[in-house]
């Protein structure tokens, strides 16, 4: 790449290399250096080949990609003999380390190795991923890559083979060909692609077994019976607003800091703990904030019927809009075409010798430029925004949904245990929520963005911010995110 950038700066004139090969050996990326160095005047010189023409650019670059994929089959039939010989074809297991002097040999790590059996115990007794993380993160104890332990470093992928708990090592098993690799052809960047389970291999190698079967067994039963679970059970949130927090200052998601000596829970921004690229560093108990949302939501869900009559005064006024832009692009089309139609008459009456060339060409220009103005005002005009055909049923749903949640806030406002309807009604009704610290020691707000998108196609409102200490309403509030509305 640096050599192209030169070329194209024309810092020489020529390119000398041992053998083609050693530019690309790949047949599309060879002619297209060719190509683009012939076009800045540029020879490529091989020193067994001379001066490099199409023609050899062609040869050479067949032969170099035939070499490539041969080689590369070769490589990967050497692995799967290393394989077939009870030995690991490469890659760094987490629990093991390389044997010196005994390629594809590896022992066990006894310290990894404890991690390891801690891990799949803990899952076992039914902890989440996400919780044995934050455990072996709150102890420093080392990740297999990166600085900290993510619920993914545990969970994995069922599909790829990948992750702590699918790794058969862990059970005395290599197994080998999970996925392959492939190089994007834009970016050139190698991407990894899984394979089908049928062309797996895998081998017994018992001496590296490091968790027992019976709690291999277990963890898996326990992983495919979660895996059969509805989505909406299986991601069952552990509060009110899980998943839902976000960070006023950078948009990262808040999380769980700690819980104080009473057992209350606190947040903080993620981004905080997981790089430090943010500066709200301020800790926030979570019952402030869902009380406060809850409060200002209440407030806002007196009369849900509001709503209805929102929408349906929305969805009018876009089809008027929509009437009215597609009346504006058809008097427009109409009048090109007349104008068009008036300087093709006067083309032919000055082929048919009617009127004479010259008085004829004055009127010609003027309906020319009367074109060109009619075709820039079609050209900016805005494309007609597109009605939304209101289902009733989806509005009749959403708002008992609302009615719904409000009676729920008010059977759970002194609920210690924020569990139930609650989460389900809420949620099916706020798409996030912002906290916005006002600074050290001060108060803070929170900023409600809701779901009624949902029925209308756009950004997510209405939205409402709520102070801790006094109510604001957003900017935007119920304002439609359509221009002209």
């Amino acid at each position: 790449m640096q050599l192209m950038d030169a070329a194209r700066q024309n810092l020489f004139t020529v390119v000398i290399v041992e053998a083609l090969d050693r530019l690309s050996r790949d047949m599309e990326d060879l002619a297209g250096i060719h190509k683009r160095l012939s076009f800045q005047g540029i020879e490529i010189q091989a020193v067994h080949d001379g001066t490099a023409d199409s023609i050899l650019i062609g040869i050479r670059g067949l032969v170099g990609q035939m070499q490539r994929e041969d080689g590369a089959k070769k490589v990967r039939r050497g692995m799967a003999g290393v394989v077939r010989d009870g030995r690991h074809a490469g890659g760094r297991a987490y629990g093991y380390r390389a044997v010196t002097g005994k390629p594809g040999e590896l022992e066990i790590v006894k310290d990894e190795a404890a991690i390891v059996r801690r891990i799949f115990v803990a899952f076992a007794a039914g902890r989440t991923p996400r919780d044995i993380a934050h455990d072996l993160n709150r102890e420093n104890i080392r990740p297999p890559r990166g600085r900290r332990w993510n619920a993914s470093t545990i969970n994995g992928n069922a599909q790829r083979g990948a992750g702590l708990i699918f790794n058969e090592l862990y059970a005395g098993r290599i197994v080998w060909n999970k996925v392959r690799m492939v190089k994007d052809p834009d970016t050139g960047k190698r991407l990894s692609r899984p394979n089908p389970r049928d062309e797996w291999q895998s081998i017994d190698v018992p001496q590296l077994r490091i968790v027992e079967q019976s709690v291999w067994e277990e963890v898996h039963a326990l992983k495919t019976e979660r895996s059969r679970l509805a989505s909406h059970v299986k991601r069952r949130a552990p509060h009110l607003l899980s998943g839902l927090l976000r960070c006023g200052c950078c948009g990262s998601g808040m999380s769980v800091h700690d819980r104080d000596k009473t057992g209350k829970t606190r947040i903080r921004c993620s981004a905080v703990r997981e790089s430090g690229s943010c500066a709200n560093r301020r800790i926030i108990y979570l019952r402030d904030v869902e009380r406060l949302v809850l409060s200002g939501m209440t407030e806002e869900l007196k009369d849900p019927r509001l709503i209805e009559t929102y929408v349906r005064n929305y969805n009018s006024e876009r089809e008027r809009l929509a009437g009215n832009a597609a009346a504006m692009r058809t008097r427009l089309e109409a009048k090109r075409d007349r104008i068009e139609g008036e300087r093709q008459r006067n083309i032919d009456l000055v082929i048919k010798y009617v009127i004479s060339e010259e008085d004829a060409k004055r009127r010609i220009a003027e309906l020319g430029e009367e074109r060109s103005r009619v075709e820039a005002e079609l050209a900016a005009l805005e494309e007609a925004p597109v009605p939304i055909a209101l289902h009733p049923a989806t509005l009749d749903r959403y708002i008992e949904t609302v009615n719904t949640l409000a009676e729920t806030i008010a059977g759970h406002a002194a609920a210690d245990d924020d569990r139930g309807p609650l989460i389900a009604d809420f949620r099916a009704l706020v798409h996030s929520v912002i906290v916005h610290p006002r600074g050290p020691g001060q108060r803070f707000e929170v900023e409600v963005k809701g779901k009624l998108a949902t029925l209308v196609g756009g950004e997510a409102f209405p939205e409402a911010r709520y102070g801790s200490g006094s109510r604001v309403v957003a900017g935007e509030g119920l304002e439609p995110p359509t221009p002209g509305l």
